[in-house]
């Protein structure tokens, strides 16, 4: 009895293990000017995730659904990500990186919907937009706009 309890405690265990993948290999910026830098030199469009990491739970379900995907990673070649974050609990980002991303809320998501996707031509030029994530899970919508942008380019 003891060795089936403590098996079913270690696969428990290492199943909450393997859920918590944090965007897999994506190389996600958090600084603008560098995602600027690169976009430039590479010609590729920025992608940014406007994000409310810590309490916002559509952003959760989206980083699941549709970030934390095997066909998100390849598409997401194509772009320069660019996440902005702006959570409730102060030890998730420093204070600077705060005032930096609510200067970017401020330009690039006025009405403050979480989580927002917007892109951005190597000009700095709004190419796209699309705002929130729905309890039905469906990420067509999302996958849909990321073709776009990859088109448009």
């Amino acid at each position: 009895m003891k060795n089936l309890l403590f098996i079913f405690c270690f696969c428990i265990s290492l199943q909450g293990f393997s859920q918590d993948e944090d965007y897999s290999n994506l190389n996600w910026l958090t600084d603008f000017e560098s995602a600027k830098k690169e976009s430039t030199s590479s010609k590729k469009p920025i992608l940014m995730y406007f994000t409310g990491s810590d309490w916002c739970g559509p952003c959760k379900m989206l980083k699941k659904d549709f970030f934390n995907t095997d066909v998100f990673e390849e598409k997401s070649k194509n772009f320069v990500l660019l996440m902005v974050d702006m959570p409730r609990r102060l030890d998730i980002i420093t204070p600077d990186q705060k005032k930096k991303n609510k200067v970017l809320v401020e330009k690039y998501n006025k009405k403050g919907g979480y989580p927002n996707l917007v892109a951005l031509n190597d000009d700095m030029r709004v190419i796209g937009e699309l705002s929130g994530y729905t309890f039905l899970r469906e990420t067509d919508r999302h996958f849909a706009f990321i073709e776009t942008l990859i088109k448009k380019h």
